[in-house]
Order: C-alpha cells, then structure tokens, then sequence
C-alpha cells in the first residue's frame, strides 16, 4: 500500500523537525568534548540528583557540593523533584546541558503538534507540511525559549506534559489524565494552577488524579529525607527571594511588577495578591466559557498566563507560553494578533531595558511600561479577552429577547 503524498509530506515535516532537535543535541556534545561551561540550572537538576544519592542536604547550603566549580547556585526545587532528576546522574557533568536542551526542543515540537492539531478541525501540519519545523525553528528566535536552552532550564519540557496531559489525556478520557501535571508541579510548585483549572472544567477526576500524584511525590520525600523536606515547606517554599531579587526585570509577574514600583516595601506581595485575586474573576470566567466552546487550548493558555501572573516569581524564560498562544493564533488566522505576540518577545525587550541593582526603582513611565512589558500584555490579553466574550453574551440576549 502505497503512501499517500499528504501523509508522506507531514512526515518529512516531522523528520526535519526532528534534525532540529538532533542538532542541538550535536551541539551539547561538541561543547561537551570542547569543555564549554553550558547550562547552569541543568548542572543544578543533576547535582541535586547526586546530593540525594550521596545522602546530603538539598537546602542547608548555598550552593550543593556536587555542583562543577563554574556553577554557584542553590536547590530551588522541591525534595521530589532530587528523585526525578536521577536519570541525569546517570549522564556525564558536561553533557547533560545537551540532553536537556534536546528534550526541550522535542517538547516545543510536541507543543506546536498538540496545539496547532485541534480535535474535530483540519489539522495545520497536515495542510502545510513545512509548518512544524517552521514553527519550530521560529520559536528559538524568542526570548523565553531560547534563554531556556542556554539556561538548561526545563520550562519546555514541563510544558509538554501539560500541554498532552490538558489536550491529549484528558480529552480522551484517558485514566493517566492529571498524573503528568502532578508530575510537572512535583518538580516545580508553578504547575499546580492547572490543578483547579482541571476543576473549574469539570475534570475532577483528572484534578483529584493530579493533585493526588503531587502530593504522594512530595509525601514519599518526608519518609526518605524528612529534615529537607521539612526544611523546604516550611522555609524555602515560602520565601521568593530565594530563587533570586524579586525586584529584577527578569522576574516578569505581579508581584515583580509591584516590587519595582513600590522599591521592595513590605507591602508589595499583599498588594500583589490583591491584584491577582481582582484578575481572576475574569480569568475564570473566560476559562469556563472558552472551555464549553470547546476551545480547550485558548482556556489552557489564559490559565497558562494567569499563572504566570500570579506567581511570586515568574522569571522571563518562564514565559514560554507564547509558544502555543502564537501557535493557535496561526491556526485561527489572526495574522496581526500572532506578529505582535512574536515581535514582543522576538524583541528582547527584557534584555534591553536598564536593570540590575536598584535601576529599575527609577525607571520612570516609558521604563516601567517596557520593563513589564510581559505583565501587560498578559493581563491586557485576560481582560480584553473578557470584554469581548462580555459582549458576546449581551449581543446574544439581546437577540434572544428580540
């Protein structure tokens, strides 16, 4: 039987894809045999790996006494996450930014499949076979994206399994629905807010599945290292200024956002919180009514960027969110709205702003418009999303009442 040319055209879309990612991996190990010194964070997923199996402390130092002596940074992560790292002890120090960054790029790929695939519609890759490796290809050009690769960091891996566990697993009615979430928020605490975006969609089972997987992960931690597990609940999981100054640009949430505006007053946090909580009327709202359009994607993303809002540290490359939004505004055709989300974070506008030290405290208004320009966008997105599903009900009421 005979392959058919669209089937065969799709296919070496993926394959080249596929190079896209092998590539990358053929880069890690040329700076691997080259010595280059690449990828912090993913030099601290595999030290916290070995510290596990060495028996030392996670979160008593600085720093952890496996790290290479080019890397200074602490154990941000939870206690399961020292586990889930294990496979990379396994990989040699200077390799393991390659693996990572290859895994990465499988994830942006699995993310542009998933979102730009939507059920019941024609699927974008089928009909432009060049789609995917244009797609991701693109993506590495933006800034969340490829600060994660040189970081090592695993913000794209993360986001694949939700990404098939919301719009793959749970659509499906699969019984794995909501373990890849718990697993994603086992490692870092930020997935969680998919959690109730399970529930408010009418997923409890994969919710309950969800928080069950997270909570057995992190429960295990307390029987094999009780003191750093103990030690990070009640310490590290509650103190933002761990992971790094709150106030810097980089950190593009709320709760950033206000620091820098405030200068790092006591009260910014709260009045974070505040803001966030006004936000997610309106979040919420369109999250429901998105889903029971059947629009699953869209409501994934603004709980995505609510998150990102939300969280006390939402650093820039945690923002790769803007992939699959770009992603499903391709598909949907809206052109314009799909260029000026690329051109945001194409344009690095978080790198060119002055910051560091106490810069960003005396920004002034075109500074702190460009300096949160994530922020903004983001809760300009959520709230101008919500007027226009707002008039759509009245529109709707009025002609019922005609």
């Amino acid at each position: 039987m005979s392959t058919s040319p669209p089937a065969s055209e799709a296919r070496a879309g993926r394959l080249l894809a596929g190079t896209i990612a092998l590539l990358v991996l053929a880069f890690g190990v040329v700076g691997w045999l080259a010595g280059w010194h690449l990828g912090a964070d993913s030099a601290v997923y595999r030290a916290g790996a070995l510290t596990l199996l060495h028996g030392d402390p996670l979160y008593t130092r600085d720093v952890l006494t496996a790290l290479p002596d080019w890397v200074r940074l602490p154990f941000t992560y939870t206690p399961a996450a020292a586990p889930l790292f294990l496979p990379l002890a396994l990989v040699p120090s200077g390799l393991v930014w390659g693996v990572i960054a290859f895994l990465s790029v499988v994830g942006l790929i699995v993310v542009v499949t998933v979102v730009s695939s939507p059920p019941g519609r024609a699927s974008l890759l089928g009909r432009r076979w060049w789609a995917l490796p244009a797609g991701t290809a693109v993506a590495l050009a933006l800034e969340p994206v490829w600060k994660t690769l040189f970081l090592g960091q695993i913000n794209l891996i993360l986001m694949a399994f939700v990404v098939l566990d919301v719009l793959v697993l749970s659509l499906r009615g699969s019984r794995w629905a909501g373990v890849l979430i718990g697993v994603a928020a086992a490692i870092k605490l930020t997935p969680l807010i998919f959690v109730p975006h399970l529930f408010f969609t009418g997923r409890w089972k994969d919710g309950l599945r969800a928080l069950g997987t997270f909570v057995a992960l992190e429960a295990v931690m307390f029987a094999v290292i009780p003191a750093d597990a103990v030690r990070f609940w009640r310490d590290s999981a509650t103190d933002p200024s761990r992971v790094g100054s709150v106030h810097w640009i980089f950190n593009q949430s709320l709760n950033g956002l206000v620091n820098r505006a405030s200068a790092l007053a006591p009260w910014s946090l709260a009045v974070a919180v505040g803001v966030a909580a006004v936000l997610a009327v309106p979040a919420v709202w369109l999250v429901v009514r998105l889903h029971r359009r059947g629009e699953d994607a869209a409501a994934l993303l603004v709980t995505a960027f609510y998150g990102l809002l939300l969280s006390p540290v939402s650093w820039s490359h945690h923002w790769v969110w803007c992939v699959p939004l770009i992603t499903l505004l391709v598909v949907k055709a809206r052109w314009w709205a799909a260029a000026a989300v690329a051109a945001l974070f194409v344009s690095q506008v978080v790198m060119l702003v002055p910051n560091g030290g106490d810069t960003e405290f005396g920004w002034g208004l075109g500074w702190s418009v460009l300096g949160n320009g994530y922020v903004l966008a983001a809760a300009a997105g959520i709230l101008g999303l919500a007027a226009r599903e707002l008039r759509l009900v009245r529109r709707s009421a009025r002609l019922v009442t005609v």
